[in-house]
């Protein structure tokens, strides 16, 4: 199976290959873990196309992304949150496979 990347921090390489969301849902599928985000708005230049909407815009198209149960657990351990608490909300960098 193909995985998605996510980062808790925003990258410092390849800036311009990562895009930028907040954490809609988490989840688990398959044995994989699926997390849904919002990608956010950018107020200047951005390459998305014209009919992409942001995290600002409650229709905006949400973003599907799998990747591993301990991809997960390193990615979450390394959001603002306490431990237990949701990283519903939380801003994350992504990369859909081959992106």
């Amino acid at each position: 199976m193909n995985h998605d990347r996510v980062h808790a921090r925003e990258p410092s390489h390849h800036v311009d290959r990562w895009s930028e969301g907040v954490v809609e849902s988490i989840g688990e599928r398959d044995g994989h873990c699926v997390v849904t985000v919002r990608p956010l708005a950018s107020g200047d230049g951005d390459e998305r196309g014209a009919g992409e909407r942001g995290a600002d815009e409650p229709d905006a198209e949400l973003v599907e992304l799998t990747i591993t149960l301990a991809v997960r657990d390193l990615f979450v351990s390394r959001l603002p949150i306490e431990e237990g608490e949701s990283p519903v909300g939380e801003r994350v960098w992504y990369r859909k496979r081959g992106g």
